[in-house]
């Protein structure tokens, strides 16, 4: 997720109208938020009201393609500032949204058209400034294209779910890479960066042929964009200041170290059935992209909205409930004989760190800008 290229603060000025078409995009993002976790808990077992028979199935695409898809294509049309853009976010919303309506042959349609609306956004990108984290971050669009094809033509989601990690691992990679070059050069680090790019790109294209032995690679590979990224991001820097500084830099310290335990699982654990797998999911998942999001959230939501989100302590405690029960759940995966019961409440409360998120910060953003104390 993006960041300002210079200290983050809250933006303070009389806030812009909101397009309806962002308003729209927004909302189908969160509506599709909310359907996967729905999904979710019905995927762990919580007899909750079947919204339609096939939900439970469908808690992948909502999640990456209809949440994360959606905003992320949304940030990247507001960004670009041509009206057909606003065509990708619409179409991976909606698809997502038909989805859960139980239309899976018309969501497919909808979200490979969305996928294909995101790689020309991507090509004006490009066009504008061909450079190699852009590069990436096209990577990362075709990555969520290839996916979204594979799952249209009825390959199964364990088989291809490598291609939308491949979607969040590269945009985000690519980001933090944008961002390094502030920092003063040191030997090796961009080599070092193309090395573990490489090594990852190349496990997407071995997974077509043979998914074990791809995601393995692919393990390898995240372990070193972690590494990379705890070395040479400057997350470390952001640590040492305050307030809303600090918050973004200690979620992605945490994000880098969930991204490099995912990548350890995906070399150990590929190929594992049910409770492995969801360790190597969810460590990647929830861990390391959703970590990412609640570090850029106070940034992405005035950027795209152009009404302040202001930022309080209370940011930090849907993080705390997360990171707690995303550790207890991984710990469950990968226990000797896991625990289905302990599993199922572990699940819960990572649904409910997600919820207590968004609920803070539409409060925070209701409520408005904390009142300064008196010298």
């Amino acid at each position: 997720m993006p960041e300002t290229k210079s200290q983050p603060s809250v933006r303070t000025s009389t806030p812009r109208p909101v397009p309806r078409v962002i308003f729209i995009g927004g909302g189908l993002g969160l509506a599709a938020l909310l359907l996967g976790i729905w999904a979710a808990l019905e995927r762990l077992g919580w007899q909750v009201p079947a919204l339609q028979p096939d939900l439970l199935l469908a808690h992948g695409p909502l999640m990456v393609c209809g949440f994360l898809g959606t905003l992320i294509a949304l940030e990247r049309a507001v960004a670009v500032r041509q009206r057909w853009a606003f065509a990708a976010p619409l179409l991976l919303g909606g698809g997502a949204i038909v989805l859960g309506l139980g239309a899976d042959r018309l969501a497919a349609v909808m979200l490979l058209a969305g996928s294909l609306g995101f790689i020309a956004i991507y090509g004006v990108i490009l066009a504008r400034s061909f450079t190699d984290f852009t590069l990436v971050m096209t990577l990362g669009a075709l990555a969520l294209l290839f996916g979204n094809l594979f799952w249209a033509y009825g390959v199964m989601i364990p088989i291809m779910v490598y291609w939308w990690a491949g979607f969040l691992i590269l945009t985000i990679f690519g980001e933090r890479l944008e961002l390094s070059r502030m920092r003063p050069r040191t030997g090796g680090r961009r080599a070092g960066a193309y090395l573990v790019l490489g090594i990852y790109v190349i496990a997407l294209g071995l997974a077509t042929q043979s998914p074990r032995q791809g995601m393995q690679l692919a393990g390898i590979g995240m372990v070193g964009m972690a590494l990379w990224l705890l070395l040479f991001d400057n997350a470390w820097h952001l640590l040492r200041r305050p307030g809303l500084t600090r918050y973004i830099g200690l979620n992605l310290i945490i994000g880098y170290v969930w991204l490099a335990v995912s990548g350890y699982l995906w070399l150990t654990r590929a190929g594992s059935l049910i409770f492995g797998y969801d360790a190597m999911l969810h460590s990647l998942f929830l861990g390391f992209v959703i970590s990412m999001v609640f570090a850029h959230a106070p940034i992405i939501f005035p950027a795209i909205s152009g009404r302040v989100l202001p930022w309080r302590r209370g940011f930090y405690l849907p993080i705390g409930l997360l990171q707690i029960t995303l550790i207890c759940r991984i710990g469950i995966d990968l226990a000797r004989h896991p625990n289905a019961f302990a599993w199922k409440w572990a699940g819960l409360l990572n649904a409910a760190a997600l919820l207590s998120f968004i609920l803070y910060a539409a409060a925070s953003a209701w409520i408005g800008q904390p009142k300064k104390r008196p010298a």
